[in-house]
């Protein structure tokens, strides 16, 4: 049996990503119910917002899910207990050092999957005890590792130097390019773009319509002065382009940002002026499903593309 369907005891090795303004309790059970691992997106909630999302979640599925924590989530010392005291089995951290909560939630049999961006990083997952490691390359929406290594390099990197459950992330929106990452070394994928995507996503309609319209090269890694993101390059990318070029400070960048940006682009559908993020994969995307089809989709691609490479080796053979 696949070593992430085994670990947190789903049918297919496809996590959903825990998005910001996206990844609430529709999205995550639809997830989960189709034979995934939703994840909550707690980055964009108060703490009394991801309970009531756990409690919905549970009355949704009875499967497994999970909660996405960013590390440098200013109420963490509130929502960490919450997601404990709520029975949540599953958490997927990142941003910052997977040292400080693995022990604490081990101590109350959570499972603790980090995401980075880096052999070196995989390797502190690695001593910091973690359960697996989601390596997440270039090609992801929203933020991003420094290093701006891709999936294809990235992937085959980590699996050299670490033993653990490996996850791929970053521009994986079909079957075949979960196979792919399973030939690079990975044993299962997360997903984020495409399930942003759907409509059990609670993004705003008009942040999904302008996304299913967006061709490659439409979206850019930019604000590298404060946390490289992937941005829909929109009229507030071009005054973050056009600082950046001036060689604006790293104050008037934060001034640029304000506060609210993403939750202006995706929840409440600013596409002008709203920070717009999405993963290059959005431009093999042009229509609005639901999670379900996405599942049956993906599976079906990747059971074709499997069959299809197999009578390729044969005829080699």
């Amino acid at each position: 049996m696949n070593r992430i369907c085994r670990l947190f005891n789903i049918k297919y090795p496809i996590i959903q990503g825990g998005m910001v303004w996206c990844s609430g309790w529709r999205l995550a059970s639809a997830v989960s119910n189709a034979g995934g691992l939703g994840l909550l997106g707690a980055g964009s909630m108060h703490p009394e917002t991801l309970r009531e999302h756990i409690r919905k979640c549970k009355a949704a599925t009875d499967k497994p899910f999970g909660v996405n924590v960013p590390l440098m989530y200013p109420e963490i010392d509130t929502i960490m207990p919450i997601i404990a005291e709520e029975g949540v089995k599953i958490v997927f951290t990142s941003a910052g050092s997977p040292k400080k909560w693995t022990d604490w939630l081990h101590e109350r049999d959570i499972l603790v999957t980090h995401v980075v961006a880096s052999s070196k990083f995989a390797a502190k997952c690695e001593e910091a005890g973690v359960d697996a490691i989601v390596a997440e390359g270039f090609e992801a929406g929203g933020h991003n590792g420094r290093e701006e290594t891709t999936t294809m390099c990235l992937i085959p990197a980590i699996r050299r130097t670490c033993t653990l459950p490996l996850l791929a992330a970053g521009g994986i929106a079909t079957g075949e390019s979960i196979l792919a990452a399973q030939a690079l070394g990975a044993d299962g994928v997360q997903i984020g773009t495409r399930f942003a995507l759907t409509e059990e996503s609670s993004a705003h309609f008009s942040f999904k319509d302008r996304c299913l319209r967006l061709n490659e090269g439409d979206t850019i890694l930019t604000l590298k002065q404060l946390s490289p993101t992937r941005l829909v390059k929109n009229e507030f990318y071009k005054r973050v382009e056009e600082a950046e070029l001036r060689g604006a400070s790293v104050d008037e960048l934060r001034e640029i940002l304000g506060r609210g940006r993403a939750k202006l682009g995706i929840f409440e559908g600013e596409i002008f002026e709203g920070e717009i993020e999405i993963g290059q994969a959005a431009s093999l995307i042009h229509r609005l499903q639901s999670v379900n089809e996405v599942m049956k989709e993906l599976i079906e691609d990747y059971n074709e593309a499997l069959n299809r490479m197999q009578a390729n080796q044969q005829m080699q053979l």
